[in-house]
């Protein structure tokens, strides 16, 4: 897997913007996947040419939308940038040092020694702040000491604790290492290299930018990072985020005890029908979807109105990548 990507990148990386359309017949059978429901946009990308796109519901390749927890993965992308600038010594450095007013007053050894790869694995240990927790976080008066203050539920570098508040401590040590908001330095240091526009991104009541929630881009900008996972980091010619960044964040180090996916930094993986898939997802069914062996990206956007919070939407996404788009791929 390692040496299949390190070859992909060094093929190319130009976003080629000229579409070869399927017949009508695969047209059909693409169009399908808004019979889902929930889905809004499809953008289909193999060997630098654009395949496939449609849209639903005023949507166009441009127009931003909530891009839910795929935040996450951008996170991810930004301490990879932040460590190689120097602004951070590394996944090792333990989390202490960048919040000395809670700590002085709560002082917790085995808080304080939380690693920044234990926050990007989802392996910190503490209780989480998604799911049942989440409302009472949010409207909490201040996100990171809620954060913090949650018990010690596993051990560090144990099991998989999923936490939106775990990823935005990662956006607040972002602030604090490089004395930028978090929107701010991804506008200089990868939004902006990519021709990404931001649409919106919640922020905390201490004004910090959300880390690893509620960012919304469009569909051709979560094509365009797909793109840069492919490619190792590069995009347009250009080495973005460091390409040993992208090799550990698609490795393994856990795996969710919720839909049993496996988990690197901030970024998804699971077998469909046989083939490997990093992904970014968010709740509703915001994806960036990776197949290396196709050298494809798969951009996907829903409504999150009419996800409702439910999950049902996934499993037939992924069905449909199944009976679908594979096979589209395989005749491509």
């Amino acid at each position: 897997m390692r040496l299949f990507l390190l070859i992909l990148a060094v093929i190319g990386t130009s976003h080629s913007t000229s579409v070869a359309q399927p017949s009508t017949t695969e047209h059909r059978n693409l169009d399908r996947i808004f019979n889902i429901g929930t889905v809004q946009s499809l953008m289909i990308e193999k060997d630098g040419e654009l395949l496939y796109e449609e849209f639903r519901d005023g949507m166009t390749r441009n127009t931003t939308t909530n891009i839910k927890s795929a935040s996450k993965s951008i996170i991810s992308l930004l301490m990879g940038i932040a460590i190689d600038e120097g602004h951070l010594e590394g996944v090792d450095q333990t989390i202490g040092e960048f919040f000395p007013d809670y700590f002085d007053q709560n002082p917790n050894q085995a808080k304080e020694s939380i690693t920044i790869r234990n926050l990007l694995t989802m392996r910190s240990g503490l209780e989480t702040t998604s799911f049942h927790n989440y409302g009472r976080w949010v409207i909490s008066d201040n996100w990171v000491r809620f954060a913090l203050d949650q018990p010690l539920e596993e051990e560090k570098g144990g099991q998989m604790v999923y936490s939106t508040g775990t990823s935005h401590l990662l956006s607040v040590i972002l602030t604090k290492a490089t004395g930028m908001s978090t929107l701010e330095f991804a506008n200089e240091q990868l939004f902006g290299p990519m021709n990404i526009s931001v649409g919106g991104w919640d922020r905390d009541p201490q004004g910090y930018y959300m880390g690893g929630n509620n960012l919304a881009i469009s569909p051709l900008a979560l094509l365009k990072i797909g793109n840069l996972i492919l490619n190792g980091g590069v995009y347009n010619g250009e080495q973005i985020v460091p390409q040993s960044w992208i090799m550990d964040s698609i490795d393994i180090y856990t795996r969710s005890v919720y839909n049993d996916y496996d988990y690197g930094y901030m970024w998804w993986r699971k077998q469909v029908d046989g083939h490997d898939m990093i992904f970014a997802w968010g709740n509703g069914g915001q994806y960036i979807m990776i197949l290396t062996e196709f050298e494809t990206v798969i951009s996907i956007t829903s409504d999150l109105e009419r996800s409702n919070g439910s999950r049902q939407y996934q499993r037939q996404i992924f069905t449909f990548i199944e009976e679908q788009i594979l096979p589209y791929l395989r005749q491509s």
